[in-house]
């Protein structure tokens, strides 16, 4: 296998969606892989526009947004080393549904449409992978419509940061987010940044919330 091959494989096999994926299907995939490196700020994938790629970030992070009715960018995830987009359109050749743009200089790893379909008729696993990783994200987008429609603002900030909290050495039963602005909360959670303000400010007066710059420490809940 070649050099860069063997890179993509091994960035392969730390990625959730291939965790169960056996070595021969995973150099299937590693030999198809094409690297793209995009400058912080660069848009990857935009909103509407045909795809062709699906995509797996191999260093950096991005930021998926998309423009609501009235014309307002709202954020819907962050991304980071690891994850993986785009693949939506490589299975129904319709338009991005989303807009990426990178937060950070990314480097990503690229899998074309046509290859991408051939790995999945070729390999049960890398079929079974994909499938199981949408049904979890449609699970995480029904839980937000939920949210959204019978929740509270406070309550919806804590399922956000929760879902955002990721673990981190030397914090013993709490979880820590990535940089989030108050804005940013707001336009993921669809209320105003004042809303969001208020919101923190009584999760932090309750003991539940710990903030570390514009990163929130939170307890990991059962």
């Amino acid at each position: 296998m070649a050099r860069h091959s063997r890179e993509a494989l091994e960035s392969l096999r730390v990625i959730p969606l291939f965790s169960a994926v056996g070595d021969e299907d995973l150099e299937r995939v590693a030999d198809h892989l094409i690297e793209r490196r995009f400058p912080k700020h660069k848009t990857i994938v935009e909103e509407g526009l045909p795809g062709d790629y699906m995509y797996v970030i191999r260093e950096g992070r991005v930021q998926v947004s998309k423009l609501s009715d009235d014309g307002r960018e709202k954020i819907l995830e962050f991304l980071d080393a690891g994850d993986f987009f785009g693949e939506m359109s490589l299975l129904d050749d319709a338009p991005r549904s989303a807009t990426v743009r990178a937060l950070s200089d990314t480097r990503i790893l690229a899998l074309s449409r046509t290859d991408f379909l051939n790995v999945m008729r070729r390999s049960p696993d890398v079929a079974m992978a994909v499938v199981q990783e949408l049904t979890r994200r449609l699970r995480d987008t029904d839980e937000q419509a939920s949210s959204l429609s019978f929740q509270r603002v406070k309550q919806r900030t804590q399922g956000l940061l929760q879902r955002l909290a990721k673990d981190e050495t030397g914090l013993e039963g709490r979880r820590i987010t990535p940089v989030l602005t108050h804005q940013q909360i707001a336009d993921m959670i669809g209320t105003s940044r004042e809303t969001v303000t208020r919101a923190l400010k009584g999760l932090k007066q309750q003991g539940w919330l710990e903030q570390e710059g514009k990163r929130y420490v939170v307890p990991v809940e059962d």
